[in-house]
This record gives C-alpha cells, sequence and structure tokens, in this order.
C-alpha cells in the first residue's frame, strides 16, 4: 500500500503547487493591462470604453463604491453651451439616457408627459439625445456601457500617494494602491477631480488662481470689481450674481468690528487681478423630491449652530422690496436652482449670495490627505444639511420660505446613504497639471487656436465664489464669480492633456489638465470630460501601437482616429 501512496501525495502536491501559480498568474492578469485609468468619473469610463473598443486589455480603478463622479452624483443638469460641440462616446451616453427614458418602467413617480424640462440644457423636441437625467439613471447607462466592453473593474482601490508610484526611464511602471495591491500598464491615466496620480507620478502641477499679469488675461485673480470685460470685449458680470444685497453687516455684532468677524469672512480680499491659492467654493448637487412617498425631510445635523447661517437671516432681512423680488428663480423662493429632473426630482445647484456653496471652506483639499479630504467632505455636507433644515426650519426665515422649503427633501431612491446624501462632493477645480501647452483664456475666446485640437469646449468661463470679505463700506460681499459667455466653441489641445516630456512619457491627464483657473472655468464640464477621456485613450491605444512616448503620438494619425470614432474637434 506504502507504494500506492506516494505517488497520490505527489499529485496532490502538483495540482495545489499548479493551482496556486494559476492563481497568482490569474492575480497578475487582472493586475496588469494596456492601459490602467485611475479614477471611474466620467471621463475615466469614457477612457475605459474607447481603450476596449480600440482592441486594449483596460483596468479601470475606482477609489470609492461608486462610477461616474458627478455624473452619477447629482449633477443631471448638464452644462454644454452649444450641443454641437459634443460626439463620441460622451454624445452616445446622452443618447443612451434617451433610450433609457424611452422605457415607461423607468417612470416611477411621475408620467413622462407629465415632464417638463426646464433646466438651462434643454432638450428640443425630436432629438436623439436627453440632458437631463436622474444620478440613479446616469449610473445605470454607465454600467450597461462598460457590461458590453471588455473592461475590468475595480472598486474601493485608493492610490498610496506617499510612495504608491513606481517609474523607470521616465515611464510609470506601476501604481500601488493602499491596499498593498499593484496595478501595471504601459500606458496611464488620470481621470480623477483631484489630480492624484499626476501628483503622485512628479508631474508639475498648479491650483488656486493665477494673476492676470502670468498669462495676460483679464478674469483671473482676484475679481472683486462688479464688472470686467475679456479680451474680446465680452462683459463679465463678476458680482452682480451670487451675491449680497448691498447693507448686510460682516460683524458678529453688528456695527462693532471689535466683536470680530462672522464665519467664513476676511477683512480684504487682496490686490484686484492678483493671484492665490484660493479654490472655488465646491457644494453637492442635491437631488432633491416633493413627492411624499419618496421624500425624507431635511434634519437638523448634529453640532448645528445656528451662527453659520447668520448672514443668511440678515441677508433676508435687508431686503427692501418683496421676498419674489429679491430671491426668485422660475417659481422658486429659495436660495437655490431646482433643476427639474425626471420623476419629480431635482438638481439642486447653488444661487445668490448665501447658498450651497461653502465658500471659504475647501481651500486645503487638493493638497489634502484622504482623512483630511474627507472630514472637508463631511463639513461640507453637515454645512449644506443645516442650511436646507434653516431654510426649512428656522423661525428668521421668511414663513413664505419655509413653506416653499419644507416641500423639498432628499430622496429615498437614489444614493446608498440612508438620509439621502451623496457621497461624491462636487469638486469644481483642484490641481490642474502645468504641462508645454496652457489653456488659458485666450484659447475660450478664440484668440489663441492649438493645432492639435482632441475636442471642443463650449461653456462659458464660468467659477463660482472663493472668499467673503469686507468692502469699502464695511459690508460683506463675495468675490471670484465669474460668468463669461457668448464665444464659439474652441478647440482644445492634446498637449495639454499629456505632461511634459521629461516629467513621464507615458500618462494622460484628461481631467486635471493643463489650464489657467479661468480658462478651467470653461472645459471643467462633464460632456467634455468624457470627450477628453475618449481622446486620452485613443492616443494611449496609437502609443502603445507604435510604442511611443505619449508626447510623440503622431498627430494626424491621432487626428484620423479621433474623427473615425465620432469626436468633433472642429
Amino acid at each position: 500500500m506504502k507504494h500506492k501512496i506516494i505517488p497520490t501525495v505527489v499529485i496532490i502536491a502538483t495540482f495545489l503547487v499548479f493551482g496556486c501559480i494559476q492563481s497568482l498568474d490569474a492575480q497578475k492578469n487582472q493586475n496588469s493591462a494596456d492601459v490602467i485609468v485611475y479614477g471611474g468619473t466620467s471621463a475615466g469610463i469614457a477612457a475605459a470604453i474607447q481603450s476596449s473598443r480600440m482592441g486594449k486589455s483596460v483596468v479601470l480603478i475606482e477609489p470609492t463604491n461608486r462610477i461616474g463622479g458627478l455624473t452619477t452624483g447629482g449633477l443631471g443638469q448638464t452644462d454644454i453651451g452649444n450641443k454641437i460641440a459634443i460626439g463620441g462616446i460622451s454624445r452616445e451616453f446622452y443618447e443612451n439616457i434617451k433610450t433609457y427614458y424611452d422605457n415607461p418602467k423607468n417612470w416611477k413617480w411621475q408620467k413622462k408627459s407629465e415632464y417638463l424640462d426646464g433646466g438651462q440644457t434643454r432638450t428640443e423636441r425630436g432629438e436623439n439625445s436627453m440632458w437631463t437625467f436622474e444620478p440613479s439613471a446616469a449610473l445605470s447607462v454607465y454600467k450597461n456601457m462598460i457590461a458590453k466592453e471588455n473592461i475590468t473593474l475595480i472598486y474601493n482601490e485608493r492610490l498610496n500617494r506617499k510612495n504608491g508610484v513606481k517609474k523607470a526611464d521616465g515611464k510609470i511602471q506601476s501604481i500601488k494602491m493602499e491596499s498593498g495591491k499593484v496595478f501595471s500598464g504601459d500606458v496611464f491615466i488620470d481621470a480623477t477631480y483631484e489630480g492624484d496620480l499626476m501628483a503622485t507620478s512628479g508631474v508639475s502641477y498648479t491650483y488656486g488662481r493665477e494673476s492676470n499679469d502670468q498669462y495676460g488675461e483679464t478674469l483671473n485673480g482676484v475679481q472683486a470689481n462688479i464688472k470686467n470685460t475679456s479680451l474680446r470685449g465680452i462683459v463679465s458680470r463678476n458680482g452682480y450674481n451670487h451675491n449680497f444685497i448691498p447693507g448686510v453687516d460682516p460683524y458678529v455684532k453688528k456695527g462693532d468690528p471689535k466683536s470680530g468677524l462672522l464665519p467664513n469672512v476676511v477683512e480684504k480680499p487682496g490686490l484686484e487681478g492678483s493671484g492665490d491659492k484660493k479654490i472655488q467654493a465646491y457644494c453637492f448637487r442635491m437631488c432633491l423630491t416633493d413627492h411624499p412617498e419618496n421624500r425624507i425631510p431635511f434634519k437638523k445635523p448634529e453640532g448645528y449652530d445656528e451662527i453659520n447661517y447668520e448672514l443668511l437671516f440678515r441677508n433676508y432681512e435687508a431686503r427692501t422690496g418683496s421676498i419674489r423680488d429679491m430671491y426668485s428663480y422660475g417659481n422658486s423662493l429659495l436660495p437655490w436652482i431646482n433643476s427639474a429632473m425626471p420623476n419629480r426630482k431635482t438638481d439642486t445647484n447653488n444661487k445668490f449670495g448665501f447658498s450651497t456653496d461653502y465658500i471659504g471652506k475647501n481651500y486645503e483639499y487638493p493638497e489634502a490627505s484622504y482623512v483630511e479630504r474627507e472630514r472637508i467632505v463631511e463639513d461640507h455636507r453637515k454645512y449644506q444639511m443645516g442650511l436646507m433644515w434653516t431654510l426649512a426650519n428656522h423661525p428668521r426665515i421668511p414663513k413664505e420660505v419655509r413653506d416653499e422649503a419644507s416641500r423639498w427633501g432628499t430622496t429615498k431612491d437614489e444614493f446608498e446613504r440612508p438620509d439621502g446624501w451623496q457621497q461624491q462632493l462636487y469638486i469644481r477645480e483642484a490641481r490642474r497639471m502645468v504641462s508645454d501647452y496652457v489653456m488659458t483664456q485666450y484659447n475660450c475666446e478664440g484668440l489663441h487656436i492649438p493645432n492639435d485640437p482632441i475636442g471642443l469646449g463650449a461653456y462659458g468661463m464660468d467659477s463660482h465664489n472663493i472668499q467673503r470679505y469686507v468692502d469699502a463700506n464695511g459690508f460683506v460681499q463675495n468675490e471670484g464669480n465669474v460668468e463669461a459667455h457668448g464665444f464659439k466653441p474652441y478647440p482644445i489641445s492634446y498637449k495639454s492633456i499629456v505632461p511634459k516630456k521629461e516629467e513621464c512619457e507615458n500618462l494622460i491627464v484628461p481631467v486635471c489638465l493643463s489650464a489657467t483657473h479661468i480658462a478651467f472655468g470653461s472645459i471643467r464640464m462633464e460632456p467634455v470630460f468624457m470627450v477628453l477621456g475618449q481622446s486620452a485613450a485613443t492616443a494611449a491605444s496609437l502609443a502603445i501601437d507604435t510604442g511611443s512616448a505619449v508626447q510623440d503620438v503622431h498627430y494626424l494619425t491621432l487626428r484620423k482616429s479621433l474623427l473615425k470614432y465620432g469626436q468633433r474637434i472642429k
């Protein structure tokens, strides 16, 4: 019996060893690909889909448990500017949104015929695309698009930002996550809103505002004046919208500077046109509903302190006309924009001087650690929760405003959190790469035209407020709001999404691209991020095919491929 047992043991051991080798090989294969996309934002999803369609293996790594970024995080009112600028996978997404809503099963809380698209980007009769949608609809569409492709999707893996990038000979070899997992590839795409892979790779970047002098702009830097004129004579009404009614006192005790300033107010804004490291305000793009069966009433957050809303109270109290005159937007009396989404839901955004934007509380976010960022996100959520409860309940808010606010609440069926709030904060701007080509105000206004376009920007130059300060009259004002519209779609340079060659030869950055603060304010729209994500993946695939650095991809070849896949570049 003994001589029969030994071969059996050997066979079992052989199978175990062989199985372990196969398991290690499978893990290695899953963690390596032609293209590694870090960040499952709209840009990251478009990049992964395009990589698959060009026959490349691709791993899409999402640091959280939800893909889609802001497109699935509440920003259902698409900011475009000119629909003709949107092509390729981006256009395909909005066509799929229409298909989704053509299905009667996806109308649960209202009939399709009852939905009135009243946003700033409306779907016209006969269009084969739809531009407004619920977060859950966008998530469903994205998942269906990914399922048709050869994409390995990884959730809940965050980059080790200390030493998680391994480079050799000017190229990224692999990236390491906090969990210890390592992903290797030929080309890497940073599709995050923060630019974490870019920064950890040693690529040059900036954040905050450049001075106007740095690039010869007029709408960058501190913008405290009521009006400013762009390079082409377009008037930007910087201080007109989203500001306080004249006469709102900034001090804890009215008229007494010695009592100290109210929260988040500074004494001086800085010199006009000067640069700083301050960031335009963030907020949550709330998905609200007034349907009783799907509504979660606004609740007072833990640690609520009404002094944080004293400026809101004083702003209402400073009105001289009727509340409807001072605080109307459509049929709303509230300091927010309630754009209608399907199924009696909204995309709710900032409006007027004191609203959902938490001005001055995000300056540390771009460079902050993960723990610090989570604290900033939670601080924003508590502020906005408190704002909603205040508008609906506080006795110093006019009754007609309270009555209107209390009709609304967060939704039960959109996000994972039981309170109806999303996890995705609106990161309007964080880091921005500095490459061999910096997109500026000149590009947005058509005065500088790059010779290597990979997509079009079409929205106005738009910045939300950046700080609150005491003006020369001793009253509070917001600063940083810029709204400069009126120009045609303009091309975005390929060189603006690739680093300087000496810094990294196989990284592409379609979101935190090389642009000034004010130019980024136009480019930073979700449809454009999808366009740039697809173009980044197209270039990545061509670089792999030719064995070249991403900076050396032949533009005419890239252009031909972009047009083949439906991109609009002029």
